[in-house]
C-alpha cells in the first residue's frame, strides 16, 4: 500500500500507512492454499486453443470463458462454475453445487445461453477438465454453434481472465469471513454477482 501511494506522489511512510489502515478498518487479505479443481486425466477429446491468450473482444458474445472454483464452508466444499463474456468481463452464467460434476458446468452454460443467445461461432474457452470435455457438455456447445477452445495442459495462464475473476471474488468476498453453510455462501455469491 505504501509503495502504491508513493507511486501516485504521496510522501508517506510504512508506519503511518499501517496506522491509518487500522484506524479505518482496512486489512490485508492474504491468499490461501490452492485446491486442484481440474481433472484432465480422462479419455474425452481435447479441443485446440483457439483463444490463444487473446482476452480482448470487440463486442459481446464473441468470446466466452468458463471455469470452476471452490469455497470452503463448515458443511464442506461448495463449487462455483462461471461463464464470463470477455467483452465486458461480466458473469453471464453461473451455478453452485456441493459436487464438482458436469451438471454444474452445464447449468452455468445453460444460464449464459438463455441470457445471451450467442451467435454461431462464438468462441467458448475452458480448461481441459472432465466436466468441460464430457459428451453432454460438448453436445450442448455443438447444438448452440460454439467454436470450442481449451487451454493447454496444466496452463492456468491460458484462462487468465476467469482465474482473475475468481481471485477477485475470493479477495473481496469469500476470504473475508467463514461460511457456516453452503446456502449462506451461495446467497452471498448471488448478491456479489448480480448486485455488484
Amino acid at each position: 500500500m505504501t509503495e502504491e501511494l508513493k507511486e501516485i506522489g504521496l510522501d508517506v511512510v510504512h508506519r503511518r500507512v499501517g496506522r491509518l489502515m487500522r484506524e479505518n478498518g482496512i486489512s490485508v487479505v492474504r491468499t490461501r492454499k490452492h485446491k486442484v479443481t481440474t481433472d484432465s486425466d480422462h479419455k474425452f477429446n481435447i479441443a485446440p486453443n483457439l483463444l490463444d491468450r487473446d482476452f480482448t473482444a470487440d463486442g459481446p458474445n464473441q468470446k466466452w470463458v468458463g471455469d470452476i472454483s471452490y469455497v470452503w464452508t463448515r458443511e464442506g466444499w461448495l463449487y462455483l462454475a462461471v461463464i464470463l463474456d470477455l467483452h465486458s468481463r461480466r458473469v453471464i452464467g453461473w451455478a453452485v453445487s456441493n459436487r464438482m460434476k458436469r451438471d454444474l458446468a452445464i447449468r452455468a452454460l445453460k444460464m449464459a445461453i438463455a441470457l445471451r443467445a450467442p451467435p454461431e461461432g462464438c468462441i467458448h474457452h475452458t480448461d481441459r477438465g472432465s466436466q468441460y470435455c464430457s459428451h453432454d457438455y460438448q453436445k450442448l456447445l455443438r447444438q448452440n454453434g460454439f467454436s470450442v477452445s481449451m487451454s493447454g495442459k496444466g496452463n492456468c495462464y491460458d484462462n487468465a481472465a476467469v482465474e482473475t475473476f475468481f481471485k477477485t471474488i475470493k479477495a473481496e468476498l469469500i476470504w473475508r469471513r467463514s461460511w457456516e453453510t453452503r446456502r449462506q455462501a451461495e446467497m452471498a455469491i448471488f448478491e456479489y454477482i448480480n448486485g455488484f
